[in-house]
């Protein structure tokens, strides 16, 4: 099969108009459509029905279109990582974490890695699905638990726990619990029990709940839990990660906290000679040795 006509019929497809392919690939539109249809007799079978409003895909175009997008991420990727191997600390490194990791431990030490590497281009991407590494949807993620994907480099960065907190200013109101049974007169912030989390946070909260606690606040990432709790509305499950940069912060019942979740920083093993990935790892790693020299009793 002709790879110049299946590019062709790739940007017609993603376009949904043989003019805006032309304008993509610099080529006119009659040019295009001879491809097109030279493409669909080698086939033979028709691709596009053809609308007043453009072009629409048959069921045997879907099937090639998915065939071809597969391709070009494929080709991308390979691409992506060929350039990961040869450049110096620069460029872009698209990096994926939770919403309450990235914005509340991440990001704000993002200073030390710039003024290192000033011409890096960081795209850190925040939400709670699990994105393909191997497919290059990110270069580097760092997950609450350990990545199934194969083909993975991973490395366990530290063990966190779900605690209990609460700003002084609310203690000082509503007065400081010393048994689980006094949650019954607090209010309790958490994730919502639906929102992706780890499974030791939900647990934990599972168990809090039990204890008839009238007034609720849920949210689904950390970083709004603790912006809660530091507006004095209640008592928050959060990540025991925080008590550093948020000294503030008051622990609640002491003997209540969930089970370890280990943290890990994976990327694919196509990227274990890229330079950008390999800077980004040993800020990570040098992060977290400071972390928990900080977190350390004097």
């Amino acid at each position: 099969m002709d790879w110049d006509k299946l590019r062709i019929f790739h940007a017609v497809a993603d376009a949904g108009s043989l003019t805006h392919a032309g304008d993509a690939l610099h080529l006119s539109q009659s040019a295009v459509s001879r491809q097109i249809r030279a493409l669909e007799e080698s086939l033979n079978t028709t691709l596009f029905h053809r609308h007043a409003r453009g072009l629409i895909l048959t069921e045997q175009g879907e099937l090639l279109f998915d065939a071809t997008s597969a391709m070009v991420k494929r080709l991308d990727a390979a691409a992506a990582r060929i350039r990961d191997t040869e450049d110096e600390v620069f460029g872009e490194l698209r990096v994926t974490t939770t919403t309450g990791f990235g914005t509340l431990w991440l990001a704000p030490r993002l200073s030390a890695l710039y003024a290192k590497y000033p011409d890096l281009k960081i795209d850190l991407m925040l939400e709670e699905r699990v994105l393909d590494l191997p497919m290059r949807e990110a270069d580097v993620a760092i997950r609450m638990k350990e990545p199934s994907q194969a083909d993975l480099i991973r490395k366990r960065l530290m063990n966190i726990r779900m605690r209990l907190y609460a700003s002084s200013t609310y203690l000082a109101d509503k007065g400081m619990p010393e048994r689980l049974e006094e949650l019954s007169r607090h209010r309790l912030i958490c994730q919502a029990p639906a929102t992706p989390q780890v499974a030791a946070g939900a647990a934990l909260v599972q168990t809090l709940m039990a204890y008839d606690i009238p007034s609720t606040l849920t949210v689904n990432n950390y970083f709004g839990v603790l912006q809660a709790v530091l507006s004095d509305l209640g008592i928050g499950v959060l990540p025991d990660y925080l008590t550093v940069d948020f000294p503030h912060l008051v622990r609640v019942l002491p003997d209540v906290e969930s089970t370890e979740v280990p943290v890990f920083l994976a990327y694919p093993e196509e990227l274990r000679h890229s330079k950008r990935v390999a800077a980004f790892r040993e800020f990570v790693a040098e992060e977290i040795i400071a972390h928990r020299q900080r977190h350390e009793p004097a």
